[in-house]
């Protein structure tokens, strides 16, 4: 039987990925719908009870018609729009986390919902390793002084000058696909590597690379911070200025998770005072940063517009992780990534 599936991509994570990547991995025949959403040209928004989302309810509920399948990075589902679709069966969402669904009505009728974690996982490190080299050595700053015409010998001077990563002690707080690449990364570079995470009890492959400690314990030791936490009520503001302050003198703090995790303002007085000799984010509580925001006339702060994750491997792989589980889905086998594996048990039995 044919199973209708809508493909409602973007400018990033195209249909054509989503389409080819579902032809090799699902079996049977497939009949596709398209609908490319204007996220990243336009910014995501919230879109009735859901967050980062990008289109309409409308738009989707009428591409949605007769679909049992969406496969998409932005595309919103709401409870309006379950409503409105008898026929969904699984919503697959290629991010990390199925933050433009609600999970709660998605179970109430019956959809299964599936994302991609650690899609983005070696983009994300190789930038947050960017940054801090970037925060570390002055880069972005002695760069636009070059192009305008000054050659700033003076950042030779030693109270001016940052450190090296060798030798140095690097700690993360958070420790998932991220973090774990960015460990490795560092230790391979000389750092000592301290981590921080709530949910593991050992380190396992990052045994002798790093050591797990209490966070107190990391930001006093630390002269590089870098975030890797998920956003969650727990981890909300969960660097704030008492943090800041009892980081080392002339530290770094690097933020390429999720804008929640950190006061901003805190960072811009610590930046101000001298206390962090740099801070780099890629994340911030508003998106985009608006006029006037301190982010943009602190020195020594470096701000990139959440693009971490920006490469051509991600949205391969974001394409790739989502389809294995569509072929799951369809081949009635348990689904690998599923944010609401309760609705699994009631779910109708796969086609033959």
């Amino acid at each position: 039987m044919t199973t209708r599936v809508l493909a409602a991509g973007d400018l990033f994570v195209r249909n054509e990925l989503l389409i080819d990547a579902l032809r090799a991995e699902a079996p049977g025949d497939l009949a596709f719908s398209e609908v490319t959403l204007p996220w990243p040209v336009e910014p995501f928004g919230r879109v009735a009870e859901v967050d980062e989302a990008s289109g309409t309810e409308e738009q989707l509920i009428e591409a949605l018609r007769g679909a049992e399948v969406c496969v998409t990075q932005m595309a919103p589902l709401t409870r309006r729009i379950l409503e409105a679709s008898p026929d969904l069966r699984l919503f697959g969402i290629s991010r990390g986390g199925p933050v433009n669904a609600n999970l709660e009505a998605a179970t109430e009728h019956g959809v299964a919902v599936c994302f991609a974690p650690g899609r983005n996982a070696g983009a994300t490190a190789e930038h947050t390793l960017g940054l801090i080299l970037a925060a570390v050595r002055r880069i972005p700053q002695t760069h636009v002084d070059l192009m305008a015409g000054q050659w700033r010998g003076d950042y030779y001077r030693y109270d001016d000058v940052g450190i090296e990563i060798h030798g140095s002690t690097a700690g993360l707080v958070g420790c998932g696909a991220v973090g774990r690449r960015v460990a490795r990364a560092l230790a391979a570079l000389g750092a000592r590597v301290l981590v921080h995470d709530p949910y593991l009890d050992d380190l396992g492959d990052l045994s002798g690379i790093a050591e797990l400690v209490p966070l107190d314990e990391l930001l006093a030791r630390a002269q590089i911070v870098s975030l890797h936490a998920r956003a969650t009520p727990q981890t909300t503001g969960m660097i704030g200025a008492a943090q800041i302050a009892a980081m080392p003198p002339g530290s770094i703090i690097v933020n390429c998770a999720r804008g929640s995790l950190l006061d901003y303002e805190a960072v811009c007085d610590a930046a101000e005072s001298g206390h962090l000799f740099a801070a780099a984010f890629d994340v911030f509580p508003e998106e985009p940063i608006p006029a006037g925001s301190r982010l943009l006339t602190t020195p020594n702060i470096i701000v990139t517009p959440h693009l971490a994750g920006a490469s051509k491997q991600t949205a391969a792989n974001a394409a790739r992780i989502l389809a294995a589980d569509v072929g799951r889905h369809l081949r009635g086998e348990a689904l690998l990534h599923c944010a609401n594996p309760e609705v699994l048990e009631a779910a109708r039995p796969a086609r033959p």
